[in-house]
C-alpha cells in the first residue's frame, strides 16, 4: 500500500509539473513540443481546442495498443498520468501571468520543467500517454532508452508542427524536447547511477578487506590469468554508490600503486545494498 501511495504521488507531482512546463512556458511563448502532447498544442493553435480535453481523447487510442503489450500494473498507472496530466493542464490553461517572454528561456525551462514532470511519472512505472507510451513499448522491446525513444517520435512531431509555428519557434522547440529528454534519463537513470569497478593487483586480498571494511560493500573475487604470462590472477570487481569513487580510487592506490582500475558507468543495481 505505501508503494501505491508514493507512486500516486509522484504521478500527482509529475502531472503538475509537466503541465505548468506546457502551460505557463511552452504555449505562451508559441513553442510546441514532441508526441501527442505536441499534436495537442498545435490544434490549440490553429483551432483554440483545450490540450487537456484533446490530450486525454488520443490517448484513449493509444490506450488499445498499450494494453495489449504492457503490464497491468504499468498500464494502470499510465491510466492515472494520462488522466492526472489532462486535468492538470485543463485547471492551468490561460495564465494570467507567463513566466518569462524571452523564447530561450522560456524552452530551457519547459524542456526542464516537462523533462522533470514525465521522469517522475516513470519513475513510478507508469507514463504519461501519447509517445510515452510509444517510448515505454519501445523501451521494453528493444532497451533503447525512454529518454532517446522519445526524442524520435518528439522528432517527426515537431516536424509536422513547423508549419503552424514557424521555423525559428522549431528551433527553440528542439532545444526544450532536447533537455527534456536529457532530463527524462537523467531523473529515471541518473538518479540510481552506480560505478562497477574491476581491479587487477597483486595485493587483493588486502584492497578486499579495505573496501569491506572501510567502504562497507561486498567484494567479489573472480579468478582469472594472464593471456601473455598465462600467471593466475586474482581479479576484484565492486560495485558502488558514485560519490565513494574517489575513496576507493584512493585507497587502492595507497594499497597498490600498480594496481589496474577500469571503471564502468551502471545505470541500475538491483539487490542487497542499493536502491530498488
Amino acid at each position: 500500500m505505501k508503494e501505491h501511495v508514493k507512486n500516486l504521488l509522484l504521478i500527482i507531482l509529475g502531472a503538475f509539473i509537466f503541465a505548468v512546463g506546457i502551460n505557463y512556458l511552452a504555449i505562451p511563448n508559441k513553442l510546441s513540443e514532441g508526441g501527442v502532447i505536441g499534436l495537442t498544442i498545435v490544434t490549440y493553435y490553429y483551432f483554440g481546442w483545450s490540450p487537456g480535453i484533446t490530450n486525454l481523447i488520443a490517448n484513449i487510442i493509444l490506450f488499445v495498443v498499450g494494453y495489449k503489450v504492457l503490464d497491468k500494473r504499468t498500464m494502470l498507472y499510465t491510466v492515472l498520468g494520462v488522466i492526472f496530466c489532462s486535468l492538470f493542464l485543463y485547471l492551468t490553461e490561460h495564465p494570467l501571468i507567463p513566466i518569462t517572454q524571452n523564447t530561450l528561456l522560456a524552452a530551457i525551462f519547459a524542456g526542464l520543467l516537462v523533462g522533470i514532470g514525465i521522469g517522475l511519472v516513470f519513475l513510478s512505472g507508469g507514463t504519461t500517454g501519447g509517445s510515452a507510451i510509444l517510448a515505454r513499448l519501445v523501451n521494453k522491446l528493444t532497451g533503447m532508452s525512454l529518454g532517446n525513444s522519445m526524442l524520435i517520435f518528439d522528432i517527426v512531431v515537431i516536424l509536422i508542427s513547423s508549419s503552424i509555428i514557424g521555423i525559428e519557434k522549431t528551433m527553440y522547440t528542439f532545444i526544450a524536447v532536447y533537455i527534456g529528454a536529457r532530463t527524462v534519463d537523467f531523473i529515471v537513470d541518473g538518479l540510481n547511477t552506480k560505478r562497477a569497478i574491476t581491479i587487477i593487483s597483486q595485493q587483493p586480498e588486502k584492497i578486499a578487506d579495505r573496501i569491506t571494511s572501510e567502504l562497507k560493500r561486498g567484494c567479489t573475487v573472480l579468478h582469472g590469468h594472464g593471456a601473455y604470462t598465462k600467471a593466475p590472477k586474482e581479479v576484484l570487481y565492486v560495485v558502488i554508490g558514485k560519490q565513494e569513487l574517489m575513496r576507493l580510487k584512493s585507497l587502492v592506490q595507497e594499497t597498490d600503486a600498480e594496481a589496474f582500475l577500469v571503471i564502468h558507468e551502471v545505470h541500475e543495481v538491483l539487490g542487497r545494498g542499493f536502491s530498488m
